[in-house]
Formats: structure tokens, sequence, C-alpha cells
């Protein structure tokens, strides 16, 4: 099974349009005025520390572990997007864990649905 997580903290006061940020921004790559700047640095550096123990390549972009399925991240400076492979879910609420640290909630495009409920952000 494959799927993609997504990830992004919109600006205070902006109206929310999620599947226009999902298409925009983590599919198109483009930067989007409603969106914050997130710290990639500092992000990547906690899922590579998460999943140390995994087959790490491509600049801690490429995450792989038998058994536990793989990942790929991409990022622009607004978005952090994981397209995982096989994985667990456990793993996969891992990765969710650390993008809520840094205040950005899931949106699932599986379900349109974007976890955010504790946030207007």
């Amino acid at each position: 099974m494959s799927m993609d997580l997504n990830f992004w903290k919109y600006k205070e006061d902006t109206a929310h349009d999620h599947s226009t940020v999902y298409q925009t921004a983590c599919c198109d790559g483009e930067v989007m005025e409603v969106l914050e700047v997130l710290p990639i640095d500092e992000i990547l550096k906690k899922v590579a520390d998460s999943f140390s123990d995994w087959n790490i390549q491509g600049g801690c972009k490429d995450f792989e572990k038998e058994g536990h399925g793989a990942f790929q991240v991409f990022t622009t400076s607004q978005i952090v997007r994981f397209d995982c492979y096989g994985m667990q879910e456990a793993d996969m609420n891992a990765l969710m864990d650390i993008l809520l640290d840094f205040g950005c909630p899931l949106y699932d495009p599986q379900i349109s649905t974007r976890f955010d409920s504790w946030t207007d952000r």
C-alpha cells in the first residue's frame, strides 16, 4: 500500500483551501502566499534522528527498512510531503508526530481531510 502524508502551516488570518494547497504546494511545489515558511532543515534532522536505524539515502530524503517499508521526503520552504510505501501504521504515526511538534497537521488527500481541529493554522 502506498500513500502520501502532507503537512503545512497556514499564516494567521488567511483563508483555508486545503485541496488547492495540496495541489499547488504539495504536488506542484509552488510557493503560496497563505503558507508559513517552515524550519525544513530542523524537520529533516528530526526525521533522520527518529529513523536513524533505517537505510537513509539521497541526502536524508529516501528511507527504507526491511519489513517496515520505505518513504521519500519532498519539501519546499513551506510544505513537507512523505510518500510512503508499504509502511507500518506506527512508523507513519511517528512521521505525523514529528510534524505535529512543528504545528503542522496532517492532510490526507486519499480522503480529502486535514486533521486540524486543534489549530487555526
